[in-house]
């Protein structure tokens, strides 16, 4: 017996399975999944976890909560089969493109090289370990290297997101996401857990071995090789060129650069491609000892050596306003990053190893930026607002006698208007005592310290001398989007042009980057067997 995914990667029985699924089981920290099991089922063989999670309400003790499928005796968990149907392109066809190796692109080209379809795929920075050594540089001697940095390179921005797969959409991609996830060294829990996570020294393992595979499976990957503009004629897209003069020609360019390469934005805007002003989020990375968060969120099993390090999810929403203030890749046991891609600008963001070991817990606390109502018809206005708002915090710091470490303020000083002194912090890069209540404008500054007060609310304590704001949070997801046609995917104005993943202002994060890169490829697989079916009937 197995289950088979189609296409569209939609889970299919193959034959009948006599399991039953038990949900919301509420098994304690000291109890066993498997007692609870065989009292409900004696004699079962196996069980597949489904789903699980932590219950930490106030109502009761914190417990786990799971759905399990159970087989019966003599019943096996069904095989899952990820095949997929292989295409034949037509001959002489020119190989896809794609433009980045962040989650968008590298799903992108694993999914066309499974259907068959042989691609090309171009990074402006280097391969994984060139690109470590560049960033390590960067933290330790604040030499920033513009192709190798946390946004750029192998990987992309995700390999410094730390691997969390945490999203809120609702694709059929999703379970084919984890699954080669898994097959690339990625730990087998992330298909079940409520929050999955891999882990920035796990995804530095698995993105090579992505590489590797699509080496050797039909994809062409050349690395330190910046596309520096389109080639296009009468609005339809022929290829790139590269930074050297290389010319890449192809039908079927897939635009999937990331939410950081503005001097894409630029050029563009320079030919014409139709683009969107996008509303977003911006503000600061919050940072408390775990120790604090783990006693808040868990009481007297703070310290439960089955629970490890607490996380978060805070959210205040004014109705009448329409602006909302939420925590945002929220890094239990983790590190604050300086993540700029300028010589004159600072950007916070946060990541955490798989053991989530780091004494500090961090997240991001954005407020929305709306696009109409702040910045109209203004294309880049969500761009440049972000680009001021990093100079100054680059600005700040060097007010303040620094060079590249990241401006911080404790919270009770940014509620009370005052410098005060800097408290210890994770970032590898160091921090300087600051104002960033003045450097942020006052609408934001008013939000931030009304949501405090409501957070501290919800988590009492949140709101503490040990908490301490990094600026600024300016990454979050993209302020631009290039408009795609919603059955073609491709660009509006550009034919062959297909914007990808969060660059492209259609997705936001590794899980919703990735599945919307393997959208994008299977429109181009549909639009490749189109024309194969139409030369065969000439």
């Amino acid at each position: 017996m197995s289950l088979s995914f189609t296409p569209a990667g939609k889970l299919c029985y193959l034959h009948h399975q006599m399991s039953q699924t038990f949900r919301d089981l509420k098994i304690g920290l000291d109890e066993s999944l498997d007692e609870q099991l065989s009292w409900l089922l004696p004699g079962y063989s196996q069980y597949r976890v489904l789903r699980k999670s932590v219950d930490a309400r106030r109502s009761s003790a914190p417990h786990w909560v799971y759905t399990v499928e159970v087989f019966g005796p003599g019943e096996t968990p069904p095989e899952i089969d990820f095949s997929l149907e292989r295409i034949s392109p037509p001959a002489q066809s020119p190989r896809p493109l794609i433009i980045g190796s962040g989650p968008a692109g590298l799903f992108a080209a694993i999914r066309l090289v499974e259907r068959g379809i042989p691609c090309t795929l171009l990074e402006r920075g280097s391969q994984g370990g060139k690109r470590i050594q560049s960033i390590n540089r960067f933290w330790r001697y604040g030499e920033l290297d513009l192709e190798n940095n946390v946004c750029f390179g192998e990987g992309g921005a995700g390999l410094y997101s730390d691997g969390k797969l945490i999203t809120r959409i609702k694709s059929p991609y999703i379970p084919y996401v984890m699954d080669r996830l898994v097959r690339f060294g990625a730990p087998e829990e992330i298909r079940y857990l409520a929050n999955p996570h891999v882990g920035s020294d796990r995804i530095r393992r698995v993105i090579p071995k992505i590489r590797e595979y699509l080496q050797a499976n039909g994809c062409e990957i050349h690395f330190d090789t910046k596309m520096t503009r389109l080639l296009t004629e009468n609005d339809r897209v022929l290829g790139v060129v590269a930074h050297d003069g290389r010319e890449f020609r192809s039908d079927h360019v897939i635009l999937a650069t990331g939410h950081s390469a503005e001097d894409v934005f630029d050029h563009l805007r320079d030919i014409g491609v139709f683009m969107e002003g996008k509303s977003y989020a911006l503000g600061l990375r919050i940072e408390h000892p775990q120790t604090a968060i783990n006693k808040i969120q868990y009481r007297a099993a703070a310290d439960h050596p089955a629970l490890g390090a607490a996380n978060y999810k805070l959210a205040s929403h004014d109705d009448q306003r329409g602006i909302g203030v939420y925590s945002f890749c929220m890094c239990p046991g983790g590190y604050v990053l300086s993540s700029g891609t300028t010589p004159d600008g600072l950007v916070s963001n946060g990541m955490s190893n798989y053991h989530r070991n780091s004494p500090f817990a961090n997240a991001a606390v954005v407020v929305t930026v709306d696009h109409d109502k702040l910045f109209q018809k203004e294309l880049f206005g969500g761009l440049e607002f972000r680009r001021r708002l990093e100079k100054a915090a680059f600005q700040a710091v060097r007010a303040a006698g620094g060079t590249r470490e990241l401006p911080v303020q404790k919270v009770t000083d940014f509620l009370t208007g005052r410098l005060g002194s800097a408290l210890p912090s994770s970032s590898p890069s160091g921090v300087v005592a600051t104002r960033l209540d003045q450097l942020l404008p006052d609408w934001m500054v008013k939000d931030l310290r009304q949501a405090l007060e409501r957070f501290d609310t919800q988590m009492r304590g949140f709101i503490s001398e040990e908490a301490q704001f990094h600026g600024v949070e300016s990454r979050t997801s993209c302020p631009v989007r290039i408009t795609r046609d919603t059955d073609t995917l491709e660009s509006v104005s550009h034919k062959g042009l297909y914007p990808t993943g969060e660059g492209a202002g259609y997705a936001g994060g590794i899980t919703s980057a990735a599945c919307d890169g393997i959208r994008v490829a299977e429109a181009i697989a549909t639009s490749l067997s189109s024309q194969s079916l139409t030369r065969a009937h000439v």
